[in-house]
């Protein structure tokens, strides 16, 4: 028996239709469904109490879901297996039309659990003391509130003062996480097995400041200028808190990655291709 957990997003109009094939599917495939606490009241059947039981975490929703889900199952070594029921849906396997040949596939083990860093942040507050700690798959982010003002925020790795940052805010993303925040902001794609971390100004002040690239082995520390406006600390665009002047965001490689399921056939640069349509304007207009 295969111990499934299932998270998802109610906001999605195609949920109810994807519970009931999933629950139509798992007998046949030997799939024991754990759903967490608002699924459980859609679906009944197991409640997903204990992550560390888990064979496999299933995420029904778009790339959102699969953070959450990964913040559901972590510190666990359980992969993650994402069916996209939005629009982009980067970081999900396949879409929602998918979900039986993809559990099929999932059931005889014919796909590959990629390992992918994850980011360990904490913040430290005037008294040297951890006040707040997240895993983050995507990027930890320091940025001021609704005020029109650029502030100036402080870099270091492994206390070596990078640069002081004139700018809307920093954005600290791992490879995974290259492709959202950090790419809107200017960053680089990165491919998303290797591992570093990359530092990205948010509408930086001076066009000279460009990303840099970290060895994964470094922690990064940043400080804000003192200012009467507080600013805040977002990890992977759901969770987070204020920061404080004179407090201190710390953010390093997590002791343990995150476990993405792939099948094989499905490339990093055929999602690129397919999801931001890099190189598309061919394939798009059919013109030579």
């Amino acid at each position: 028996m295969i111990r499934l957990g299932v998270v998802g997003h109610l906001g999605y109009s195609d949920l109810p239709a994807v519970l009931r094939t999933l629950g139509e599917l798992a007998p046949a495939l030997n799939l024991e469904l754990h759903y967490e606490e608002e699924l459980h009241n859609v679906a009944g059947g197991h409640r997903l109490d204990d992550a560390s039981s888990l064979d496999a975490l299933l995420t029904l929703g778009g790339d959102g879901t699969l953070l959450r889900g990964a913040r559901v199952i972590a510190p666990h070594p359980v992969p993650i297996l994402g069916v996209n029921l939005g629009r982009l849906g980067f970081l999900t396997c396949c879409n929602a039309d998918q979900l039986s040949n993809a559990l099929m596939r999932f059931a005889r083990r014919d796909y590959v659990a990629e390992s992918r860093m994850a980011l360990h942040s904490r913040v430290i507050d005037t008294r040297g003391l951890e006040r707040r700690s997240w895993i983050a798959l995507n990027d930890v982010v320091l940025h001021k509130g609704g005020f029109a003002r650029v502030v100036r925020l402080t870099v270091a790795a492994n206390g070596e003062p990078i640069a002081t940052y004139g700018a809307d805010g920093v954005v600290l993303s791992t490879p995974t996480g290259s492709t959202a925040y950090s790419l809107s902001a200017g960053g680089p794609v990165v491919f998303p097995t290797l591992e570093s971390i990359l530092v990205t100004p948010v509408s930086a002040h001076t066009l000279a400041i460009r990303t840099v690239i970290l060895p994964a082995t470094v922690e990064v520390t940043l400080q804000a200028d003192a200012g009467p406006e507080e600013l805040l600390v977002t990890v992977d665009g759901q969770v987070g808190t204020s920061f404080l002047s004179g407090e201190t965001l710390s953010v390093r490689r997590a002791d343990r990655g995150v476990l993405i399921i792939r099948f094989p056939g499905m490339g990093f640069f055929n999602t690129l291709r397919q999801k931001l349509g890099w190189g598309g304007l061919v394939e798009r207009d059919g013109s030579t």
